[in-house]
């Protein structure tokens, strides 16, 4: 059982950074083996979804260095396209670090315009926990 706790957090770490990894299905296929502790499970994978954010905000805080490099891969623009959205809506948008596509751009974007590590880490633990919760509800028909 433990290689299974094991392997959500590696999946949910991993999805959470810009690795195309899918943390959701290991969660409902560990959920639907009903082998797992549900509170557990939703530990595990709050607990590596929040810490591939924090290696994202990591990254964001020192990326901007590297910006005239030919290798960087965002454009000048789009850097200042999402500084722009970032400084509108502030920290509230870390709510969004859940979403897909948008969510782990977000959270790099975070580091970059120097959130404090705390809001950030408390924004992006309600949203990411949250959208486990849901999910774990959905799957064990807890939900009207």
């Amino acid at each position: 059982m433990f290689i299974g706790y094991l392997g959500l957090f590696f999946a949910a770490f991993g999805a959470a950074t810009l690795l195309p990894l899918q943390s959701e299905a290991v969660l409902v296929g560990l959920l639907l083996n009903g082998q797992y502790w549900l509170w557990l499970l939703l530990g595990v994978a709050t607990v590596g979804n929040v810490l591939g954010s924090l290696v994202n905000w990591w990254l964001g805080r020192g990326i901007e260095r590297f910006r005239e490099r030919r290798w960087f891969p965002v454009s000048p623009d789009h850097l200042e396209r999402a500084r722009v959205h970032y400084q509108r809506y502030g920290h509230w948008s870390l709510l969004l670090s859940w979403v897909p596509i948008i969510g782990d751009p977000l959270t790099l974007v975070a580091g970059v315009m120097r959130e404090p590590v705390g809001r950030f880490l408390l924004m992006v633990t309600f949203a990411k926990g949250a959208r486990y919760g849901v999910l774990a509800l959905a799957t064990s028909g807890w939900m009207l």
